[in-house]
């Protein structure tokens, strides 16, 4: 302990850098089985990464997708951001951090109010108190939910993102609600709280690494804003699933509009664990099985011991899914496209379960899911110059990125900007 605790004393500070001048971003993607850093340059309203980094976390470092050792996670985070820098020949200060792990609560919420003078015309502040009602609202079933969940215990929560679904007037849907009249104002608002001592862990990392912690985001949210982009007239459909090393993070997109985020504590180190009772091997060695299993090879009896281990995990781990998308009661059906990303959906196992068993025929799917990894080059407005961001792991820290570029466009737009982007900035933590 005294070792790690000196060694985040002896991490390099950040130097500011002449090129650093506020068009650029990291993404920092805290993960349990690896830290990911992304560097990007903001152009205008798309970011071009510039820098990638990546480093390993140990098994006591990280525990169901919160950070459980800050000096740890400090070195780690130091490792993944110095290739970063290197790869972008830059040192950049603004950074997103994501955010996991089941205590982290993020539900849609829909509040009627019902105006005293329908006849007059709706004004910006009175959409401002109208959204700040509804997120009062969402405080507080976030609160007894948490308290249920730690069987009484009543902790500090902060809203960390929130994104407006719809809102409609008299039954009537709009997307800029400024000058109409009417007398029921009915709001869908997203939101994300999570343990204040989870987001001041968050908060430590950026310190000691010294870096200007421009949004903290919940990291099922990020993927979403990954996927959805600013196209008011898109209309995008999709179950997410971003199945980590402690965590599997699950959102549900409809109609371009954000329903909710649900997750649960089973991720790739669960199946690394079975596989590890199973066999009787230490863990880097069940990991390296897991990682180079052959599916096709069902002959050696390791093989098929492996195997039946993941799959008694696989059982747990849909039924998990079921559980998380049961939850979205309020929606009349499920998209049927099921889109994945996360180290631990490279489990081939894993996503033939999800193609072929019937885990989904009790949820209100209209079609069998269709099931598939998001392409990096399908991550709106974001682009890759280094070659390394290959594959659906990167997926996450990009997401973060693109909550970053909403970030610095609300600020950009504080003065001039547009009645939606003024509600937008209402919803900016």
């Amino acid at each position: 302990m005294l070792k790690k605790l000196q060694g985040m004393k002896q991490v390099l500070r950040r130097q500011d850098n002449d090129k650093d001048t506020g068009q650029y971003l990291v993404g920092l993607d805290i993960g349990t089985e690896f830290v990911k850093a992304l560097i990007g340059e903001v152009k205008h309203d798309t970011i071009e990464i510039i820098g990638v980094g990546r480093a390993h976390q140990e098994l006591s470092d990280m525990q169901a997708g919160a950070i459980a050792d800050i000096a740890a996670v400090v070195q780690n985070c130091d490792k993944a951001l110095s290739q970063a820098e290197k790869q972008a020949e830059l040192s950049v200060r603004s950074a997103v951090v994501g955010i996991a792990g089941e205590l982290v609560k993020g539900t849609t919420v829909t509040v009627k109010c019902t105006r005293k003078n329908p006849e007059t015309s709706l004004t910006i502040d009175e959409v401002e108190r109208i959204i700040t009602l509804v997120q009062e609202r969402a405080a507080e079933r976030a609160r007894r939910e948490l308290f249920v969940d730690l069987g009484g215990k009543d902790i500090e929560i902060r809203l960390v993102n929130s994104a407006l679904v719809g809102i409609e007037i008299d039954g009537y849907p709009v997307t800029n609600p400024i000058g109409f009249q009417g007398k029921d104002v009915v709001v869908q608002l997203y939101t994300a709280f999570a343990p204040m001592i989870h987001i001041g862990a968050i908060e430590k990392v950026t310190e000691e690494l010294d870096l200007d912690l421009l949004a903290v985001a919940a990291e099922p949210f990020a993927v979403a804003r990954s996927v959805i982009g600013n196209d008011p007239n898109q209309n995008k459909n999709a179950v997410l699933m971003d199945v980590g090393g402690g965590t599997t993070d699950i959102a549900v997109i409809q109609e371009g509009g954000l329903q909710g985020t649900e997750m649960f504590g089973i991720g790739g180190r669960a199946f690394t664990r079975a596989i590890e009772r199973e066999l009787n091997l230490d863990f880097e060695d069940a990991e390296q099985r897991k990682l180079t299993l052959d599916t096709t090879d069902t002959q050696g009896s390791d093989t098929k011991r492996t195997l039946e281990a993941i799959e008694r995990t696989l059982s747990v781990w849909t039924s998990g899914v079921e559980l998380a998308l049961g939850e979205f009661d309020q929606l009349d059906y499920l998209p049927e496209q099921v889109l994945l990303c996360g180290g631990g959906s490279s489990l081939e196992p894993l996503v033939s379960s999800l193609q072929q068993e019937k885990w989904h025929s009790e949820l209100p799917f209209t079609k069998k899911p269709n099931i598939k990894h998001i392409d990096p080059k399908e991550v709106i407005n974001i682009s890759d110059a280094t070659g390394d961001v290959t594959d659906h792991t990167f997926v996450t820290a990009m997401g973060l990125m693109r909550v970053g570029l909403d970030t610095i466009q609300q600020q950009e737009g504080a003065e001039t900007g547009t009645i939606r982007q003024r509600i937008d900035r209402m919803l900016r933590i």
